[in-house]
């Protein structure tokens, strides 16, 4: 297991079944504070339910989840979760201010402090054109940049994001993932992110998970080593992009469902 003075996020022997099934089997690995972890694995490997066992929204069956140190029991304001339908995750009748608003209100942020941490939310997602509008009358890039914005204006030690550009068009989808790099980076903000994409995982990643199926479990996790900032262009051309892309579609290819 990877060794961090600090130590966010800690699964020992982690195991979630259902119904009798094993849905994830032995899972073990540490996040440290600050890192980027990427999670890719074929469907129906588990993916979601990791996830939600990192939220608290489940309990392990067997072994023990540790957030900062303390067992994980329930939900807290220090996760936040990124959903990929970002059309059911926002609040039709509140604007983008008012949806940003909801995790100030939910924390018992009070005026002038939650007008403050909105204006600069929404500078730092470039949203301040749209703060008067309703999701309808935004582009699903744009309702997926509101969405994250919630989530930041909790301001969450760990950031989980279950597939959250699945749904996006190749460009918007590059521009989001530079857009969450810049962010993660500057709040120093711990990341699990879920995805199918292997090209987003390595671009995105410090290190990648993959999950073999039946039951889920850890088939290997590969250190990305690739220097940031990152670009869409020159880091894609890289060795070493190349060499891990090759590793991930051979592990993928052995560990399909």
């Amino acid at each position: 297991m990877r060794e961090s003075p600090a130590t966010v996020l800690s699964l020992e022997k982690v195991c979630v079944a259902f119904g009798g099934r094993q849905v994830l089997s032995d899972l073990s690995f540490d996040v440290g504070a600050g890192e980027f972890l990427c999670v890719v694995g074929p469907s129906g490997c588990g993916k979601t339910t990791l996830i939600r066992l990192l939220a608290g929204l489940l309990a392990p069956s067997a072994g023990e989840v540790l957030f900062q140190g303390r067992r994980l029991a329930g939900t807290g304001r220090d996760r936040a979760i990124v959903f990929q339908d970002y059309s059911k995750a926002l609040l039709p009748w509140r604007t983008v201010a008012g949806n940003i608003s909801l995790s100030l209100e939910a924390c018992g942020t009070e005026d002038p402090e939650r007008g403050r941490r909105i204006e600069a939310l929404l500078a730092k997602m470039r949203l301040e054109h749209a703060a008067a509008q309703f999701p309808s009358q935004l582009s699903g890039g744009m309702q997926q940049r509101v969405q994250i914005a919630r989530c930041l204006a909790q301001q969450p030690k760990l950031l989980l994001m279950d597939e959250p550009f699945g749904a996006l068009d190749a460009i918007t989808r590059q521009e989001l993932q530079d857009e969450i790099a810049r962010l993660v980076a500057e709040t120093r903000t711990t990341v699990v992110f879920i995805t199918h994409d292997l090209e987003e995982a390595i671009y995105l990643g410090d290190r990648v998970i993959v999950l073999g199926s039946n039951p889920g479990r850890i088939a290997e996790m590969i250190e990305v080593g690739i220097p940031r900032p990152r670009d869409q262009l020159e880091t894609r051309e890289d060795r070493r992009f190349l060499a891990h892309r090759h590793r991930l579609f051979g592990l993928l290819q052995g560990h399909r469902a």
